[in-house]
């Protein structure tokens, strides 16, 4: 005989605490207090007739059987908020919300993003933005990542397929302080952006020139910054080739040296499996990938 299902506001219950391994943040979540959860825990163990927490003195950790029909419980209450949004959410206009890459939309997506408003008048965008990631942001449907595309428990589309070249403002090589070669990097000052695996070292050692003494210079947090100061004259920064096309034509920053890297680290739309269910959510994403594709270099 099948066991009969739990009520919903069990399984939810043990969705937020096995999420949170607490049972008091899950109590906030819900709006419910500490021992409501707690008693819905016991209700809903009892009747499965398995422990799915370890009380311990520090906190919880979940059973075997826990850690088991957590995915399962998970996958349900998460589609089933996805379809009551999309069934009966139509009273109002809902917001999708991205989380951005700063430099990704500013120099990228900034000025593509009229198109797709053009299509999709009725979706609303609600843009935050970071600079670089930790835990996935909960309130956002999709997010733009940079790094090697591999997020446990979330999926990836490619946006970039960057080369490598150093940028300067046009007035900083001088008859002095040349820009020719690779080696006349040692008489300037560099820009590093923390973050990105494939910086300054990567380079010049794909130009042969990984002699010079590259730690000396100003670190950002953001390319933002390093593609400002360089603006500025205050240095050369490593450019990634997707996101200085306006800088490169409006003659802001030019490309003293002939020689471009790839790299393999890239943007990625990144997204849970469950999110992409939202049909707003699925033409963002759609759109996106397909301008990312047209705008790829030849290889």
């Amino acid at each position: 005989m099948k066991k009969r299902l739990p009520p919903l506001n069990w399984l939810r219950a043990f969705e937020s605490a096995a999420r949170h391994l607490s049972f008091t943040d899950a109590a906030l979540e819900l709006s419910l207090t500490q021992a409501a959860i707690s008693q819905q825990i016991k209700a809903l163990e009892s009747q499965l007739g398995a422990a799915l927490f370890k009380r311990l003195p520090r906190g919880l950790e979940l059973t075997e059987p826990g850690l088991a029909f957590l995915p399962a419980v998970h996958d349900s209450v998460e589609r089933l908020a996805a379809a009551t949004d999309e069934i009966f959410g139509q009273g109002h206009r809902k917001v999708l919300t991205i989380r951005f890459s700063l430099v990704y939309f500013t120099h990228w997506l900034a000025p593509r993003l009229q198109a797709f408003r053009m299509l999709h008048p009725h979706i609303n965008l609600r843009i935050t933005s970071n600079i670089w990631m930790g835990e996935t942001d909960l309130e956002a449907d999709l997010e733009i990542r940079y790094g090697s595309g591999k997020w446990p428990g979330l999926k990836s589309e490619r946006l970039t397929w960057d080369r490598l070249f150093p940028v300067c403002a046009p007035a900083l090589p001088s008859q002095h302080r040349p820009l020719k070669v690779p080696a006349d990097l040692g008489n300037h000052e560099l820009l590093h952006v923390l973050g990105y695996e494939e910086g300054w070292g990567y380079w010049l050692k794909k130009a042969k020139a990984d002699h010079l003494d590259y730690s000396k210079g100003m670190q950002f947090d953001t390319l933002i910054s390093a593609l400002k100061m360089a603006e500025l004259g205050q240095g050369v920064a490593l450019a990634r080739s997707s996101l200085v096309e306006q800088y490169l034509a409006s003659g802001q920053l030019i490309a003293p040296l002939s020689a471009r890297f790839q790299t393999s680290e890239a943007f990625y739309l990144v997204y849970s499996p469950h999110k992409i269910v939202n049909p707003q959510a699925a033409a963002f994403a759609n759109w996106l990938v397909e301008e990312a594709h047209k705008a790829r270099e030849p290889d």
